[in-house]
């Protein structure tokens, strides 16, 4: 799979269409009204905990709108931060810090949500388990909420259809089992094979083919450490299915080696953070 890296070209351009998208086709009517040479220092804070992330994007907002706009950096990318926290300030005309505001805050806020909602499930787990984002993502900002999931500590499954296997239960239900496993094994070329099953007679019907990872979906907890006793010595073993903060000490507990959460990409809540004047 790729790595997922977010380089300053892809930051700017990713920021300049959405301030496109809140300017178009006049502009900020509002704040135009405010007197434009007015130089103020402004604080963003953040009004919760928090993983940080999206700090090159809020930069990236600013500088775009006015180049003359100075941003002081005081927590990074990944920081774990307690409410009231400094994040950064801000120094420029007024009018254009509050053109940039909402872009700015909106690309924060979503990436530290991702990034704070996937260090919960990381800490609940420990070091033993491994949590995976899923590609249950925003169409078109897929990189960006899965480079977050780094950020909070959690590990990317593949970025798209063209980079493993995955057989899951609607491949299943149009084919056979053991023919689509044999059939990925001959085509492999160097991807890997993932296997979704979901009781344990399928997993005894592919048990001795040459694929990867055996992916437990909706089990209960007797029946996923059966599958893992089974499997573990073959394949690396996943779990998923509606799993939650509650849920997942006890899934990771039968020793599987990931869990995949599609809530820390689809779910995940805003972080609230605020630009004092």
């Amino acid at each position: 799979m790729p790595q997922i890296k977010l380089s300053e070209n892809f930051i700017r351009n990713t920021v300049k269409l959405a301030l496109n998208e809140d300017l178009y086709p006049h502009g900020d009517i509002t704040s135009n009204l405010v007197q434009n040479n007015k130089i103020v220092k402004v604080k963003l804070i953040t009004n919760q905990e928090a993983i940080i992330g999206g700090i090159l994007f809020v930069k990236h907002a600013f500088k775009l709108v006015d180049k003359k706009i100075k941003v002081k950096i005081y927590k990074k990318d990944g920081s774990k931060v307690k409410k009231g926290c400094l994040i950064c300030t801000i120094s420029g005309k007024a009018q254009n810090i509050l053109i940039a505001e909402r872009v700015a805050l909106n690309f924060l806020s979503h990436i530290s949500g991702i990034a704070t909602k996937t260090n919960k499930f990381v800490r609940l787990v420990g070091k033993k388990c491994k949590i995976c984002c899923t590609r249950k993502t925003t169409p078109n900002l897929r990189v960006i909420q899965k480079y977050a999931v780094k950020l909070g500590g959690g590990t990317n499954h593949r970025f798209n259809l063209s980079d493993e296997f995955l057989i899951k239960d609607n491949h299943i239900a149009s084919s056979d089992l053991r023919e689509l496993v044999s059939l990925a094994v001959k085509n492999k070329k160097g991807k890997k094979i993932t296997v979704e099953v979901d009781n344990l007679n399928q997993l005894k019907k592919i048990m001795g083919l040459k694929f990867d990872t055996v992916l437990f979906d909706n089990m209960n907890v007797k029946n996923l450490k059966t599958g893992i006793k089974l499997a573990k010595k073959l394949y690396e073993t996943e779990a998923s299915g509606n799993i939650n903060t509650n849920t997942v000490k006890s899934i990771a507990a039968t020793g599987v080696n990931r869990i995949s959460v599609g809530s820390i990409t689809h779910s995940a809540p805003a972080i609230d953070f605020k630009l004092e004047f």
